[in-house]
C-alpha cells in the first residue's frame, strides 16, 4: 500500500524502560497511522527546558500516512496517552512524547498544531536524530537543510548517540 503523505515524527521517554517505550511506540505508530519508513539511531540528551529530571532518549522516524496533519496529531496523541503520558507541566517528565516535525512540504499553523514543529531550529536533541534519517530535506519556511540546521542551532546542551542495549 503506497501512502500519500510524509511525516518526520519524533518519539522521546525519559520515565520508565526508555529503550522498550521506543520500541513499543514505533509498533503502536505503524498500527495506528501508517508505515514506517526510516527509522534514525537513538540519541540521549538531559532534559529541556526543565533539567530537574532524568534524561531523554530521542529517535526521529519517517512516516507514510494516509492521514491529514490534525489526524496525525490525535493518533500520535492516543499512542502517547496508551502509554501513559500525563500533561502536568510544560516540558515535564513523560513515558512518551511524540512530536510532528514535518508533514510533507505543509506549513500550517492552527490552534492545535504548528507545522514545522516551530522549535525545530532551536534544538539539538530534535536535529541530531533527525540528520540521520533527513539530512537534505529542506524546511519549507526556513529554507534550510536539516544539516545546514544542525550546524547552525544555538543549542549546546549534550547529544550522544545512545550506546546502550537496544
Amino acid at each position: 500500500m503506497n501512502h500519500k503523505h510524509n511525516a518526520y515524527l519524533l518519539l522521546g521517554s525519559n520515565l520508565g524502560d526508555r529503550v522498550a517505550t521506543l520500541h513499543r511506540a514505533l509498533v503502536a505508530l505503524a498500527a495506528k497511522a501508517g508505515k514506517i519508513v526510516s527509522v534514525s539511531g537513538v540519541y540521549e540528551t538531559a532534559a529541556w527546558g526543565n533539567q530537574g529530571q532524568p534524561a531523554f532518549l530521542n529517535q526521529a522516524i519517517l512516516l507514510n500516512t494516509d492521514l491529514g496533519p490534525e489526524q496525525l496529531l490525535d493518533a500520535c496523541q492516543q499512542v502517547e496517552q496508551a502509554f501513559g503520558r500525563e500533561r502536568l507541566e510544560p516540558w515535564g517528565p513523560r513515558t512518551l512524547d511524540v512530536d510532528i516535525l514535518f508533514f510533507d512540504d505543509v506549513v500550517l499553523h492552527t490552534e492545535r498544531l504548528t507545522i514545522p514543529h516551530p522549535r525545530l531550529p532551536e534544538r539539538m536533541f530534535v536535529l541530531a536524530p533527525l540528520s540521520d534519517i533527513a539530512t537534505t530535506y529542506v524546511h519549507p519556511e526556513l529554507h534550510k537543510s536539516v544539516a545546514d540546521l544542525l550546524a547552525d542551532c544555538p543549542d549546546k546542551l549534550p547529544v550522544e548517540q545512545w550506546m546502550g542495549d537496544m
